[in-house]
């Protein structure tokens, strides 16, 4: 027999590596024809573990074609049924022949067996499932029940109509087939699916020593639970649970296979306490032995997978939540020493200048006293107002239901203090920015519009938010008395912040002013920005 995990799972399509340079019709005969080859040769070993001439606890084509047409795709259903023809064309010379009706009836529901579970093995788990989840291990179950009921059914009344079972051994006769392509289907579809992800990972896992020894146990235990008649029948548990626990679905599905093959050879050698039951009850016992094994290990194996996986998940999210807080630390910083930090210098050198005019023996211009102090006040107040805020956010966060709320809610708020004018012009829903753009773009925007309210004079500003294809732009305009960008100015030093934060997110930072003719404040961010990872 063909191993299912020779079927390389790197290959997108069955056969590639027959021939990588002839053309793809070439190619797709080569993959029906590789595949006709393992579907045969997994009947052929299905056939020489059988109990009797006709008799077979377990049928590995089903669980084959099934993983076959689910990894790759149903187009390759020809190479099923060119084996199917095969197989039955050596039932139909063989010695004791079955009629040619039960036979055709027996591949069409070999066929829907596997088209049908195909589909319904894809609706139920997704493509390219790796059986690590519990849901995906039920609806692996559900999935193959369900259509090896549909072959046994329709083989069932085929081989009633050709005459080849009577009544009476109907229920039998289709309780061992149904049993049989079951057991198939959940030995050899979890281990085909759980090597086709990434087989060399799962070889390396179970090449170590450890690897090594998990094989020899569950052959060996595998081998004693069936071998004697004392009552040890699933002595092989422990390394089952050994195999669930820590080499996951790869080392899980590796080792049902070991422990099927052992106890069906073993039996079919006539060993062991299932042999000596007649020929009916021994396939029924070793079925189920096969089918509760199967699932066991499976569910243990997808339940430690899920639990490896919610603890990568949040070892990942504390990760993530203690970079968050770092760059929300230095994000306060910066807002510190764009707005307070600053404020604070410049009343220090006001301080500093009323003082020196109030010295003895200086002259005294007059007013540069009255403006010092008018001027202290002022920036204290702003530095009050910047507290206030920076407290607010901390508290809560005003980006929390993106950035258009926010410079609303900021705009209302500044209005309400200030007493400015302040017109929103903005697009409904979110804007194509990532979280880290946002809080950079607001935070020029409100730089921008603190400047507004303590330098610019102005009665009026406007907010304007545009999404434009594949672009941001964010203007903020006002009818101030205006100012040169170039130069210099007390008071004005959050434009070194503005054109800093705009950098960090490549983005473009345009400031229009002149004395008189108010300012304008553009910023154009490219869509889907998250800014440099590296901060400045």
């Amino acid at each position: 027999m063909s191993s299912p995990a020779q079927l390389s799972p790197a290959q997108p399509t069955l056969g590639r590596g027959f021939a990588p340079t002839r053309s793809p019709l070439a190619r797709y005969v080569g993959g029906v024809l590789a595949l006709a080859a393992a579907y045969y040769g997994s009947a052929k070993l299905g056939q020489t573990l059988r109990y009797t001439a006709s008799v077979s606890a377990i049928w590995p084509p089903a669980g084959l074609g099934i993983a076959a047409l689910y990894l790759w795709g149903v187009r390759w259903w020809p190479g099923v049924l060119i084996a199917e023809f095969v197989v039955n064309g050596e039932l139909l010379v063989a010695d004791h022949p079955l009629p040619l009706g039960s036979l055709l009836g027996q591949q069409a529901g070999n066929m829907a067996e596997v088209i049908v579970g195909t589909l319904l093995l894809r609706r139920l788990i997704g493509p390219r499932a790796a059986v690590d989840r519990a849901e995906q291990v039920g609806g692996l179950f559900a999935a193959v029940a369900v259509v090896t009921a549909i072959s046994a059914t329709v083989g069932t009344i085929s081989m009633l109509a050709g005459g080849v079972v009577s009544g009476s051994e109907a229920p039998t006769f289709w309780r061992t087939w149904w049993l049989g392509d079951l057991a198939g289907g959940l030995v050899v579809v979890p281990l085909v699916l759980a090597w086709a992800g990434n087989p060399g990972a799962a070889w390396r896992r179970l090449r170590r020593g450890e690897g090594a020894l998990l094989i020899a146990a569950v052959a060996t235990l595998g081998a004693l639970a069936v071998s004697t008649s004392e009552p040890v029948t699933y002595v092989v548990f422990p390394a089952l649970i050994w195999a669930a626990s820590r080499f996951g679905p790869p080392g899980a599905t590796l080792s049902i296979a070991i422990a099927t093959g052992v106890a069906i050879g073993i039996t079919a050698s006539d060993v062991g306490p299932f042999f000596k039951q007649p020929i009916d009850h021994r396939t029924l016992s070793t079925q189920v032995y096969i089918v509760v094994t199967a699932m066991t290990t499976l569910f243990l194996a997808a339940v430690v997978s899920d639990r490896e996986r919610s603890a990568t998940e949040l070892a990942q999210a504390k990760r993530r939540e203690g970079e968050q807080a770092v760059q929300e630390r230095h994000r306060i910083a910066r807002d510190l020493h764009d707005s307070v930090s600053q404020a604070l210098f410049s009343t220090l050198l006001h301080t500093r200048t009323a003082e020196k005019a109030l010295a003895p023996g200086v002259a005294r211009p007059e007013g540069i006293v009255a403006r010092a102090l008018s001027t202290i006040a002022e920036v204290t107040l702003g530095a009050q107002s910047e507290i206030r805020n920076l407290i607010s956010e901390l508290g809560h966060d005003p980006l929390e239901e993106g950035l258009v709320p926010a410079l609303v809610g900021h705009a209302s708020r500044l209005g309400r203090e200030d007493g400015l004018r302040l017109e929103v012009q903005a697009p409904d829903g979110p804007l194509p920015l990532g979280p880290r753009a946002e809080a950079q773009v607001f935070g020029i925007a409100r730089e921008a519009l603190a400047n507004v309210v303590k330098h610019a004079g102005a009665t009026t500003a406007w907010i304007s938010v545009e999404d434009g294809p594949g672009r941001v732009v964010v203007e903020i305009r006002d009818d101030g008395r205006g100012f040169e960008p170039d130069v210099g100015h007390p008071g004005h030093f959050g434009l070194e912040s503005m054109r800093s934060r705009a950098a960090e997110i490549g983005a473009i930072l345009t400031i229009t002013s002149g004395r008189g003719q108010g300012t304008v404040v553009r910023l154009e961010v490219s869509a889907e920005s998250t800014g440099r990872s590296d901060g400045v």
